[in-house]
């Protein structure tokens, strides 16, 4: 079975890029959103990894979202955002967070990387990933 990946990502053409990315490899993208209010429609317990960026159409929602997705809808959450130092030290139960702008194989080795934690399998972080503690 694939895993199912939420796209938090206002610049459509990023989240087009990204989907497409991600499909080549064999995953599932559940959606799109691009606020708080699409990102909680798609928060019903199958989605197994979120990525999110910070700024969003509805302003800087991101960081909610992902704490929302982990703690009430336990999905693993990455960020992927222009501005990785305004998550400070992290968000709690998300994993870490990848700055905008990637390239696909740190997008990808990302994205394995979260699902193979979440599957509390044997995994090196990538060396563009930042992980929470």
């Amino acid at each position: 079975m694939t895993a199912s990946i939420l796209i938090v990502e206002d610049e459509m053409l990023v989240a087009l890029e990204m989907q497409s990315i991600l499909e080549d490899h064999g995953y599932q993208v559940a959606g799109i959103a691009v606020d708080l209010e699409s990102a909680m429609t798609f928060a019903d317990g199958t989605i197994d990894l979120a990525l999110v960026d910070l700024n969003l159409r509805d302003g800087l929602t991101g960081p909610q979202i992902g704490k929302r997705l982990a703690s009430e809808h336990n999905s693993g959450v990455l960020f992927i955002t222009a501005n990785p130092l305004l998550l400070g030290d992290g968000v709690a139960g998300t994993i870490g967070v990848l700055t905008k702008p990637t390239d696909e194989p740190s997008l990808v080795s990302a994205v394995t990387f979260a699902l193979r934690k979440r599957q509390g399998e044997p995994a090196e972080a990538p060396k563009a990933l930042r992980c929470f503690n």
